[in-house]
């Protein structure tokens, strides 16, 4: 279920996945929803293209570190590819 950060408080939270489109962003929402993991939605910068690069905004979606794991395998039935780290 989509939350406020206040739900969240002082929790770090991971990044799950960052929707570049509305009707994107909407999927995966309705996919955690779903699954009845709770998440947090904000709109963030991040660079897009290959040989024109530009800044974009989309829909950033975080998840506490310890459904991470669970919500990432329900993206990707979905057909989503979560984001990964570059560590």
């Amino acid at each position: 279920m989509r939350r406020e950060p206040e739900h969240f408080g002082d929790q770090e939270l991971d990044l799950l996945y960052i929707a570049r489109k509305l009707k994107e962003a909407l999927k995966v929402e309705q996919i955690l929803t779903e699954a009845g993991f709770d998440y947090l939605v904000e709109t963030d910068k991040y660079k897009g293209g290959t040989i024109f690069q530009s800044v974009r905004v989309g829909a950033f979606f975080y998840v506490h570190p310890g459904n991470v794991g669970a919500a990432r395998e329900v993206l990707t039935r979905g057909g989503f590819r979560p984001y990964e780290t570059s560590d």
